[in-house]
Formats: structure tokens, sequence, C-alpha cells
């Protein structure tokens, strides 16, 4: 009964921060509304947390193409194949979980994942230099499906929802960068980038729900939780990138008021399992285990297991039902 009180009391406090963005875009009447039950496509844009294998992409990395290979045809496309237990908890992520998408063409699921992440993916190379040669940046990600998808699959603004989820990579990548000498001003910056982004993909098709997913604590993953000196300056580039995103997410809903904007704040929800490890099921949360063992929260040093994922997942598709009109 604990697990579940807590549980409830945290997504009272998330549905509230949601409700908060969805009232911004409701200034005119919106031309569509959220039926989270109403929605058969999901796409994806992001880092290793939402990425999935697929049979036409770069191993361990990506759905489909890679920097060299941006390109692909529409065959190729559409016999894509999701690989299964793939990603970056080595079985399931929380896209798989929400869509119930887990392996085979996207186009066979009864509720379509088309995932365009890229594990190590920042927001853009013009402001951060890629993990690996082959990643393909936030911004790409999105240039990508517009020039090579956008005609192919299926996007209807009532029944497709869009998630973002980035920012992991850029608040890690920033903490030696000794060019950076403002740090929220840096953080702007990423902003407009990103937010010229989702921009393009709003205009090109994706003009459906948008969801926005920001930065979880990981300050406490094993990477850093016993590091006394990064570890605070990570939790401070997280914080300041949280905010600005958070000011964005708002200007973007004021910018579109036709638009419905939807937010998790994954931060909070991250801090609270955390902080309550045992009414989850956790048994260690500073270590990692490479395994499939339920009581570990981190698979390694910086990623969630299949089971955070898990729960991960209910907590969002909690929160989109009870968003739903």
């Amino acid at each position: 009964m604990a697990e579940r009180s807590n549980f409830l009391r945290l997504v009272s406090w998330l549905l509230w921060f949601s409700a908060s963005s969805i009232a911004l875009a409701s200034n005119v009447p919106s031309p569509i509304s959220f039926n989270w039950d109403a929605i058969k496509y999901v796409y994806a844009f992001g880092d290793s947390y939402s990425f999935v294998q697929g049979t036409e992409g770069y191993a361990n990395y990506s759905f489909i193409g890679d920097s060299f290979n941006l390109a692909f045809s529409p065959g190729q496309l559409l016999s894509d194949h999701i690989i299964p237990r793939n990603t970056s908890s080595d079985a399931s992520n929380w896209l798989e979980y929400l869509t119930g998408c887990f392996g085979g063409l996207p186009s066979a699921c009864s509720r379509q994942l088309w995932d365009f992440a890229f594990a190590g993916a920042d927001i853009s190379l013009a402001l951060l230099p890629q993990h690996h040669n082959f990643s393909v940046q936030m911004v790409d990600q999105v240039k990508q499906w517009a020039t090579y998808a956008v005609d192919v699959i299926p996007h209807p603004p009532e029944e497709t929802m869009t998630a973002w989820w980035i920012g992991i990579n850029d608040t890690g990548d920033t903490l030696q960068n000794a060019s950076i000498t403002d740090f929220p001003a840096f953080w702007e910056t990423e902003m407009g980038a990103y937010f010229q982004a989702v921009q393009m993909a709003y205009d090109g098709g994706l003009s459906g729900p948008q969801l926005f997913i920001n930065v979880p604590p990981e300050e406490r993953s094993p990477g850093f939780v016993n590091d006394a000196t990064w570890g605070p300056i990570l939790k401070e580039h997280i914080d300041q990138y949280n905010t600005a995103l958070t000011n964005h997410i708002n200007s973007f809903a004021h910018t579109n008021p036709g638009s419905i904007v939807l937010t998790f704040d994954a931060h909070t929800w991250f801090n609270h399992v955390l902080d309550n490890a045992d009414h989850y099921g956790f048994t260690n949360i500073t270590g990692y285990c490479e395994c499939t063992d339920p009581g570990y929260f981190w698979y390694n040093t910086g990623h969630p297991t299949d089971h955070t994922h898990r729960l991960l997942a209910g907590a969002i598709e909690q929160q989109l039902r009870e968003a739903s009109s």
C-alpha cells in the first residue's frame, strides 16, 4: 500500500505539471484533442535512453542509418525490423513498453513505433562534438525524417504523438568543456537548436501531440554518485538545462496555440523511485549489473535496467491516460 500511495502522490504532481503545459496550448480551440487510446503512431527523437535497434540501423545505436548513411529508400524503411531486446538496457526500453511494439515491422504493431533516436546523440553538431563519427545528433534525426521518411510513413495528427527526450549526453559532455564559459547562455543556445528542430518537425507534418521529457538526475548514476568533484557540477548542469527546457516548452506552446503539449518530469520520477527504492523492488541503486537481476536500478554506469524502463513506461502511460480528453 505504501508503494501505491507514494506512486499516486507522484502521479498527481506530474499530472499538475503536465496540465500546466497543456493549458498554455489552449489559448485558441485546438483542431485536435488528445486521447492516448486513439494514438496509433509514436515517433521518437533522442539518444540511447530511447533508441531501438533496427535491421537497417547501425549496430547497437539506431533503428535506421548513421551519419555516413542518413539516406534510405522507402523500401528500406518499410522493411526495417525492430530487433527485440536490443536497447541500452540490453532488453526492452520505455518506448517499447509504452507502445507494445517490441520487435518486427513497426507497421505490424497495433501502436506503431517509428524511432529515429540515436544512441550517444547530443542536440547539435554545431554545439558539441559527436560521441562517435557515425553519431546522428538530434537536429539531424529530424532532418533525416523530413528528408527520407515524411512521405513514407503515416502521421495523422489525431493519431500521432511525437516524443522528445534529449539532453542526457549534452549535460554530461559539457563537464570538462573549457570552451564554455557561460553555461546558462549555452543552454539557451542549445534550446534554440532543439526547438528549431521541434518546429521543423511540427510544421513538416508531426503536428499531433508533442511529449517532452526532461533530463533525469544522472549525478545519481553509478558513474557519478560517488564523484565528489564532477557529480555536483553535473547536477548543476542538469538543473540549468531542465529550467531552460521548461521555458522553451512554454514558449513553443505559446507560439503554436493549436498544439497539444505534454510533459513528463523524468527528473522528479527518477529521484522519487531512487528515494523509495524498496517500494519498487530495487535492492541496489548505486551500483550496476549487466544482467537481468530486477533488483538493480542501473544496468551500467549511466543507463537504467529493463525493470526501470518498464516502471517508467507505466508512469508515463498513466499520465497520458489522465491527460486524455
